[in-house]
């Protein structure tokens, strides 16, 4: 079966191989040596047989889609405009019985449906690239002039991710997965070879590298609000995007707060609940954070080699408070704070992360102390998996709900969160703050 992404690879690093070529002759200020324009001919015709080939992959790819059934598109950039033009007014009141075309939300739902292998929605699956924001810009004419009728372009390609944009933990740079189906077995070096230094002519002694899994799991999370029947009745844009990012917003809090701290029954494993990460005290229990303490966090993962990625902390509004209040010696008489205001936004030297979402009610200790955590890791170990499609499910007929007029809306978040490496994090649980 060819591969289409392998196939555009290896196009692309065999011209990578001619372009080096060249610029080889011309820093040198000559021309191709007979060996060298023997090699660049013979790279012109692998690179031509893979184009061949990647037209032949294109083709078979049209054709499985046509022949399993593919509604919106016959193309995968088609179907990325379709999925933009997705409408969750619509979609919510058609599922409320309402007098509302929403021919596309039903064919992309189907289409979804048959990504994800032929799992029934509850409701109406809804595509993740609804929530993105568009760069909008305009184009002027020649003269200038015309400001009235200047129509609007849309930038292909250039989409702000209002479901990422808004998670705080995506912004210290975990990794998210889109597009997930079925279980996902990411390998992970367990233990790695090492360099020997030899004598001349001393043979090297065999190190075999031994790897294991980590695995992302469908887990699936609901919210559930209420939406007016006028609201759904409206066809203006930005009435969609507000509906849009209110949804957004739902999905980031139910991702972050899983990915800081999981571990619940049906939930994925969040970094404070995942087995192996370090575990650094902040003192006794119920003092107030200090900076040796903060800087130890830093030191746990450096130590574990592990201070190589996206760098950062990552607590709750009580820390940064008392950060911004607390001296950074005991010593020290002047306004030299761990933090030096509370929308600092780096936390020492290192980006800092804040959000309700990590605990501020852990008791640690004898004292029975009420305390915070405060995590430091390589966020780009974190990894957030999102599955192919969002359920959305209308009740018109909910008590409550329908007394107003409104109608009941429930949507399901598919998604799951795993740590690559836990040594890549470090947290303190005994935070006075």
């Amino acid at each position: 079966m060819l591969h289409l992404p392998s196939l555009k690879e290896a196009r692309a690093a065999k011209a990578d191989a001619l372009r080096a070529l060249i610029s080889k002759a011309s820093t040198e200020n000559r021309d191709l040596t007979d060996a060298e324009q023997s090699a660049f001919e013979a790279g012109k015709a692998e690179i031509a047989k893979v184009e061949r080939d990647i037209s032949n992959a294109e083709y078979l790819a049209e054709f499985e889609k046509r022949t399993e059934g593919e509604p919106v598109g016959n193309s995968d950039q088609k179907l990325e405009t379709e999925f933009r033009k997705y409408s969750l007014l619509r979609a919510i009141g058609h599922q409320a019985g309402m007098n509302v075309d929403a021919g596309r939300e039903i064919e992309i739902s189907q289409e979804l449906e048959r990504r994800s292998g032929g799992r029934k929605p509850q409701g109406i699956f809804a595509p993740y690239k609804i929530f993105e924001r568009r760069v909008i810009t305009t184009e002027l004419p020649a003269d200038g002039v015309g400001g009235n009728i200047i129509p609007t372009a849309y930038m292909a390609g250039q989409y702000i991710d209002a479901l990422r944009e808004a998670m705080v933990i995506r912004r210290l740079g975990a990794r998210t997965l889109s597009g997930l189906q079925g279980n996902v077995a990411i390998p992970r070096l367990k233990l790695g070879s090492s360099g020997t230094w030899v004598d001349e002519n001393e043979a090297i002694s065999p190190g075999d590298s031994k790897f294991e899994q980590i695995t992302l799991t469908p887990r699936h999370c609901g919210a559930i609000t209420e939406v007016s029947r006028n609201m759904i009745l409206q066809s203006s844009p930005d009435v969609e995007q507000l509906l849009r990012d209110d949804f957004a917003k739902v999905l980031a809090r139910a991702a972050d707060r899983v990915a800081a701290v999981g571990g619940g029954t049906s939930e994925p494993t969040g970094i404070l609940a995942t087995t192996g990460i370090s575990d650094v005290p902040g003192g006794a229990a119920g003092l107030a954070p200090t900076y040796d303490n903060i800087v130890a966090l830093y030191a746990a993962v450096a130590e574990a080699n592990a201070a190589e990625g996206s760098l950062g902390y990552l607590t709750n509004p009580k820390v940064v408070a008392k950060c911004a209040t607390t001296l950074k010696s005991t010593a020290d008489t002047s306004s030299n704070f761990i933090l030096p205001s509370p929308g600092a936004g780096q936390l020492a030297g290192f980006p800092l992360g804040v959000t309700n979402l990590v605990p501020s009610n852990l008791v640690k200790g004898g004292s029975g102390a009420v305390c915070s955590a405060l995590i430091f890791g390589n966020f780009s170990d974190l990894l957030i998996g999102f599955w192919s499609e969002f359920d959305l499910l209308v009740n018109p007929y909910e008590s409550t709900a329908y007394s107003k007029g409104n109608v009941q809306v429930r949507g399901m978040l598919t998604a799951d969160v795993a740590l690559r490496h836990p040594k890549s994090f470090a947290a303190t649980k005994d935070v006075l703050a």
